[in-house]
């Protein structure tokens, strides 16, 4: 094909489509979209509407079926208390407690957890008096960098709803998936016993 008939088939092809364009236009054919309802929008975008109970308080949230929970309470919620750690499961610094049972929140889908009642560290705190089990930490020491308090803590007070038995072996067991790369497990298991032997 020489330049002239190329230039011509571009031209002819051009022009049809400009034709078929103004046809549409004109016949109406084309109508501006309806605005889509919020749940429909969300529902287009992938996520899903869901509400979280989190420290006795419910926040209506949309997110993807995908996103964890740790992620939406510190990034959507703020809660910076619940810490990431190994993304993993393996370190127990996101430990948060659902329906009073702890979980690692970062193995935690948030849409399966929609109604659920949540509580991070922040929630422990109450009319401006920490928990037994916040103060026990502070009192014996068993925090050093801080990293891993806040799940260590979370870990401590589901513990006390549990069936453990009352030896130091017992506790160090039952807290084994919360880790402390400062090594302060002697402390943490003082704190941890003096709570449940009503020290505190």
């Amino acid at each position: 094909m020489d330049e002239l008939s190329r230039r011509s088939f571009l031209s002819r092809v051009g022009m049809s489509g400009l034709a078929l364009g103004a046809r549409t236009l004109s016949s109406g054919a084309r109508a501006d979209p309806v605005s889509p309802a919020p749940a429909e929008a969300a529902a287009a975008a992938g996520r899903v509407p869901i509400t979280l109970r989190v420290n006795g308080r419910a926040h209506a949230l949309e997110v993807e079926p995908r996103e964890i929970l740790l992620d939406v309470l510190r990034e959507r919620l703020h809660l910076f208390g619940t810490k990431k750690g190994c993304d993993h499961g393996q370190c127990g610094a996101c430990t948060v407690l659902a329906d009073g049972r702890r979980i690692d929140s970062c193995l935690a889908l948030a849409v399966a957890h929609d109604g659920t009642e949540i509580t991070t560290i922040e929630g422990l705190e109450q009319n401006g008096r920490l928990h037994p089990m916040q103060a026990a930490f502070l009192d014996c020491d068993g925090f050093q960098c801080g990293a891993c308090t806040s799940g260590q803590i979370m870990s401590a007070v589901a513990l006390l709803h549990e069936p453990v038995g009352g030896a130091d072996r017992w506790v160090k067991e039952a807290m084994s998936g919360n880790l402390c790369r400062c090594g302060a497990y002697q402390n943490i298991v003082a704190a941890v016993q003096r709570v449940r032997h009503g020290g505190v």
